[in-house]
């Protein structure tokens, strides 16, 4: 299948999904034209395809040619006329904008699913995605532009619907404390991307990390779509550096990207495998390569992660992280179909280990930053794992909570996400202390955290030193 074909594909199976969805609905709609059902929806995918095509301003030959075969038939005005026709006549100018609200048709299943408890604004959602990434495939380069339009129609979408209340089911998950490399019993089936990218999005703070990840996902889409119908892709690096302090997800991240790309077929397991220098480097020489090739065989078909990676490049004059180096280089190029490498570490040191070897910088090219987060999001960090762990801290713990955030200082191995879990893990033990005083305490008692379960801003946690992740 061509790429013109592939867009009438997509197009004509939004038409039939969507008619067939307003067909059950249309009978509780009020002034709603059965007669015109069709048309109506075929109309909506007519904006909706221009709008991705004008998403960058720039309307090419495949792009208009792509857009006229898959609606000749649906739009009869649009039958026998040309290229050159249809771009004079500038249809396809400012119509970008009407991706900026969600549309009457939209709106109708949002509301139809919050008053009925449906989901039919989850398969408008399908649906128009499937959409918008075969526009956007029709060109050989993707824009910037065109991704950023993906991003923003996503977000509005699924904005609309959960500000509605509406809720689509999700698959289970594995326990991410495993640390075994799961069977394909446990992995499961693969996961939809839509339900991937919504967990993405209710991780706590993150906004640049969550944008870069849905552009990588955007523009593997649009690749599977132009490699499915034989056209020419732009063979690019999947392997990935992540920079920050510990704490801060990077390892939560790289968990679900790894079933991200195994849900758009880049890898086949989609398995998360997390190393670090110890795991790679062996005391004896010819043995760090043997070391490195098993590490990356228990990866193969899914994500390596290795942590603080930019420790390999500063062993001493018979230190064998260089040959480690070395092998990785060599195997994360031979295993670029089968496997993705994701290297992680404080932002100045990973410029240090790209620069360690001339082959790194092209085969790592692109850089995910994870930033500190602040104390209001260390604050619902804390709030999270209380809630797991059936605590709730009262109104007096969480001024102290956050009084206790603000004064620690965001230098270099901040903990982040674990010094929150550090202070939960003090104030449950102060509590204990507490509450042990107590007779007969109450069941609310023995979940209450007060003022006293937690430390004075400026007295530190007593706990072992963790490695960054």
């Amino acid at each position: 299948m061509n790429a013109d074909q592939g867009l009438k594909a997509a197009v004509d199976t939004y038409v039939d999904t969507l008619s067939d969805v307003l067909d059950v609905i249309v009978d509780r709609l009020e002034g709603f034209d059965r007669s015109s059902l069709r048309r109506d929806v075929a109309l909506e995918s007519f904006k909706l395809s221009s709008a991705f095509i004008d998403a960058d301003e720039v309307h090419t030959d495949e792009e208009i040619d792509g857009f006229l075969l898959a609606y000749a038939d649906l739009i009869p005005e649009l039958k026998g006329v040309d290229r050159n026709r249809f771009r004079a006549q500038g249809t396809l100018r400012g119509a970008k904008d009407w991706l900026r609200e969600p549309s009457i048709l939209f709106d109708i299943l949002v509301k139809t699913d919050a008053r009925e408890g449906s989901n039919y604004s989850y398969v408008y959602y399908e649906q128009a995605m499937a959409v918008a990434h075969t526009v956007v495939s029709l060109d050989p380069f993707t824009s910037a532009a065109e991704l950023a339009a993906i991003q923003k129609f996503r977000s509005l979408l699924l904005g609309t619907i959960r500000g509605r209340g509406v809720t689509a089911s999700r698959a289970a998950t594995s326990d991410p404390g495993d640390p075994r490399t799961p069977s394909d019993e446990e992995l499961g089936e693969p996961r939809p991307i839509e339900e991937l990218l919504d967990e993405l999005d209710e991780l706590i703070g993150l906004d640049g990390v969550k944008r870069e990840v849905k552009l990588v996902s955007d523009l593997l889409q649009v690749q599977k779509l132009r490699e499915d119908r034989g056209l020419p892709v732009m063979d690019q690096s999947r392997h990935l550096v992540f920079t920050g302090n510990p704490g801060t997800g990077k390892t939560t991240v790289a968990r679900l990207l790894a079933q991200i790309y195994r849900t758009l077929g880049v890898v086949e397991r989609g398995h998360l495998i997390e190393t670090d220098r110890s795991g790679l480097v062996a005391r004896y020489v010819g043995h760090t390569a043997v070391k490195v090739r098993e590490v990356f065989d228990r990866a193969d078909e899914g994500v390596l992660l290795i942590d603080e990676a930019y420790a390999l490049a500063r062993g001493g004059e018979n230190d064998f992280g260089m040959e480690a180096i070395d092998a990785i280089v060599k195997l994360v190029e031979d295993r670029r179909k089968s496997m993705v490498c994701i290297a992680a570490g404080y932002p100045v040191e990973m410029r240090e280990f790209v620069d360690a070897n001339p082959g790194l910088r092209s085969r790592f090219p692109k850089v995910i930053e994870f930033p500190d987060y602040d104390t209001d999001e260390l604050v619902k960090i804390f709030g999270l794992i209380a809630a797991k762990s059936h605590y709730e801290a009262d109104d007096g713990a969480r001024e102290a909570i956050r009084a206790w955030l603000d004064a620690q200082p965001h230098t270099k191995g901040f903990g982040n996400g674990r010094l929150a879990r550090n202070l939960f893990e003090s104030a449950v033990a102060r509590q204990a202390t507490r509450i042990v005083r107590v007779q007969d305490p109450t069941d609310e008692q023995l979940v209450t955290l007060t003022v006293d379960d937690i430390p004075p801003p400026d007295e530190s946690l007593d706990h072992r030193e963790e490695s960054p992740a």
